[in-house]
């Protein structure tokens, strides 16, 4: 009696098929690229663009207080409108518990000046420590003309 042996295992195949890997990393790049534009905190603002902006990472907080002014003239404190009369409570109100009393304001850089001013106003008068105005990079151009160079004055 012989003993039956099976050469299955010299078939195996040991190459990694990586098709499947392709596919679901497709899906998932197309799902990160349609939901990230979603992702924007608050009202979306044209912000005013300056040439040397101050850094506030504290903006980007989960828990940051953003006050927008949009070029309209509306007011959204987070993502409700409100009217200015009431900024100064619902500020009050969302800074009392807090240690950190810091309000952020992101105005469209079209919006009137007395309007961002009414909004300054007022969320002042709610007992803010500090008060941030978000602004943008303002990119180079690279067709600019640069800025002429200092000259020394004539006889020195």
């Amino acid at each position: 009696m012989a003993i039956a042996t099976r050469d299955e295992g010299k078939k195996v195949n040991s190459n990694i098929n990586v098709t499947p890997m392709v596919d679901v990393m497709l899906v998932l790049l197309i799902i990160f690229m349609v939901i990230t534009p979603m992702l924007q905190k608050g009202v979306s603002v044209d912000l005013a663009k300056v040439n040397n902006p101050e850094q506030m990472p504290d903006a980007d907080k989960e828990d940051a207080l953003i006050v927008a002014v949009m070029r309209d003239g509306k007011i959204f404190f987070g993502n409700d409108q409100i009217a200015v009369d009431q900024l100064t409570n619902k500020v009050k109100d969302r800074i009392a518990n807090r240690v950190d009393k810091r309000v952020y304001v992101r105005a469209d850089a079209r919006a009137k000046f007395g309007s961002v001013v009414g909004v300054v106003d007022n969320v002042r008068a709610a007992g803010v420590d500090q008060l941030g105005l978000l602004t943008e990079q303002r990119k180079a151009t690279p067709n600019a003309p640069a800025a002429p160079a200092a000259t020394p004055p004539a006889g020195q």
